[in-house]
């Protein structure tokens, strides 16, 4: 079987500039954040991130010039710490391009590209201004004629997903919550894991019904513990609310941002397995 496990840094190192990217989890939970901290690290540029739901992850990515679209439903920091400051200045001042979704518009979209369809066919948002700002197009239903939006598939290039437990052929146990993980999962060209910890395969196939992205869909596996902090990683830690809220204060000014990105994000993630 082929061992799959490689360092943070050489498993990053695969996303291209303008590269599609996914990530998992949802918000402030469980997001890849080891990954986000390294593409931050290695200086991409011009990425078009793709999640449902976006946090730290999302703004940090806006706020620091790696990301130039973001393909999302929302992206705010939930009530403890308001909206994204660093996520609004990139979209206002025109170095990101909101692409604007509903939620359900980013399932559907991955949902078409995994059934290898040009888009999926999705009930509601019918007069919404989403139609018109994103230019998603309707189509008659060929059997009662209704009108329906057709969203459009999302292919990414690589989805990043973070999860408690891999082994080294890539299999994959979440937790709680899969969010949209599997779906970015079965979606993307490439997927790359990053898991807490690194267990025998046989733990595995004990129980199989355990396992949420099957190995033979996965390019990579980082052993990355704390890997989704400052978010949360369900059974394992909260997310760090002293952090996230330093983080928000600092990325209102580009000044502030600047020097905490200096000090907690260019530094080196020590949690990496060498390859």
């Amino acid at each position: 079987m082929r061992d799959k496990v490689t360092s943070l840094a050489q498993a990053v190192s695969g996303v291209k500039d303008g590269d599609i990217v996914a990530l998992g989890g949802n918000t402030l939970h469980r997001g890849p954040c080891a990954a986000v901290h390294e593409l931050v690290r290695q200086g991409r540029r011009g990425l078009e991130i793709v999640k449902t739901a976006g946090a730290y992850d999302v703004d940090l990515l806006c706020a620091t010039g790696v990301a130039g679209a973001v393909s999302a439903g929302f992206v705010g920091f939930e009530t403890p710490f308001g909206m994204a400051p660093g996520y609004r200045r990139a979209v206002e001042s025109g170095t990101v391009e909101a692409k604007e979704h509903a939620c359900y518009t980013v399932i559907a979209g991955l949902r078409a590209a995994i059934q290898g369809v040009p888009f999926m066919p999705v009930a509601g948002m019918l007069g919404s201004h989403v139609l018109a700002v994103r230019g998603f197009k309707t189509i008659a239903d060929p059997y009662t004629g209704a009108e329906v939006v057709a969203a459009p598939a999302l292919i990414p290039d690589v989805a990043f997903i973070h999860v408690q437990e891999a082994d080294a052929e890539g299999n994959g146990r979440i937790i709680g919550t899969r969010f949209e993980d599997v779906l970015m999962a079965k979606a993307a060209r490439r997927v790359v894991i990053t898991a807490e910890r690194i267990v025998d395969g046989e733990t595995f196939e004990a129980a199989p019904e355990t396992v949420a992205i099957p190995g033979f869909m996965v390019d990579a596996v980082v052993e990355a513990p704390r890997g989704a902090w400052p978010c949360s990683c369900a059974g394992l830690y909260g997310y760090d609310e002293e952090y996230l809220a330093a983080y928000v204060t600092a990325s209102r000014d580009p000044a502030d941002l600047a020097r905490f990105v200096e000090t907690h994000v260019l530094v080196p993630e020590t949690s990496a397995v060498s390859a």
